[in-house]
């Protein structure tokens, strides 16, 4: 019991130190409200189109969009949460603090990264989603038990994405600089997640493929959940997979690289 209080601080406290930038915080609700109509009033010229394109209306179109917008930081979609940091903290040594610290380092890291996830959606998500919402015809659910299915879901992706970004910051232990790290974690981020394009409108086989990645765990099945696409059962099931793969897989490089002791300038 102690050790659940004790994670539920970390993470207040990480949603504490994001409310603090509050000036980044409206910067950034402007940013992805002006992507936001870029990407809208080109995904609604792609639809006049391509009608039904990836099994989406129009209005199904408009609405990825938004959530997408809203989910950005949320999720880190392309990064930017907690991997830069680690990265820099295993580099100067000042990991090694965090490893003698009497708490789990990779649950340490999710509890702030669920802290800073949930600041950001309700900081900087909630308004543009709004905002989309009202201005433009979306295909917004009225039932209360679709919004908890999608939280469900929601609350799954963000397990997903950090264990994605942890892997990324763990390689800090063998690479000499993550910048590369980081910019491939983008260039995923923007293709893999459905940021660009929904994932089911990519042409077969490719689709199929990015579909079965972790990435689509992200925005791709909750977006459907929340619009009718997919059932929340099977969105469950292969969101908690791949989280205890990823999950798993940060537990062994960890244990790999604490073994080695491998602390880059420290």
């Amino acid at each position: 019991m102690g050790s659940v209080r004790l994670y539920a601080a970390v993470a207040a406290g990480g949603f504490r130190r994001y409310a603090t930038y509050r000036v980044a915080t409206a910067a950034g609700v402007f940013t992805n409200t002006v992507f936001g109509l870029i990407l809208v009033a080109t995904y609604m010229a792609l639809w006049d189109e391509r009608p039904g394109l990836g099994g989406y209306d129009q209005a199904q179109a408009v609405t990825y969009v938004w959530l997408g917008q809203a989910l950005f930081a949320a999720l880190a979609l392309q990064g930017g949460g907690f991997e830069a940091e680690l990265m820099e903290r295993i580099r100067t040594g000042a990991v090694a603090v965090d490893l003698y610290r009497p708490v789990d380092l990779q649950l340490w890291w999710l509890a702030t990264d669920v802290g800073r996830s949930l600041f950001q959606l309700l900081g900087r998500g909630v308004v543009p989603f709004v905002f989309g919402a009202l201005v433009f015809p979306a295909a917004v659910p009225s039932d209360p038990a679709v919004w908890v299915r999608f939280a469900g879901a929601l609350v799954l992706a963000m397990v997903v994405s950090f264990a994605i970004r942890y892997l990324v910051a763990l390689s800090g232990f063998w690479l000499l600089d993550g910048a590369g790290a980081l910019q491939m974690l983008m260039v995923a981020g923007m293709f893999c997640t459905g940021m660009a394009l929904p994932l089911n409108a990519f042409p077969e086989p490719l689709g199929g493929i990015v579909r079965a990645l972790p990435w689509s765990a992200l925005l791709q099945m909750p977006a459907d959940v929340l619009m009718g696409e997919a059932g929340a059962g099977g969105t469950y099931l292969f969101q908690a997979g791949w989280a205890v793969v990823l999950l798993t897989a940060g537990r062994l490089m960890q244990a790999a690289a604490t073994r080695r002791v491998v602390v880059q300038g420290g």
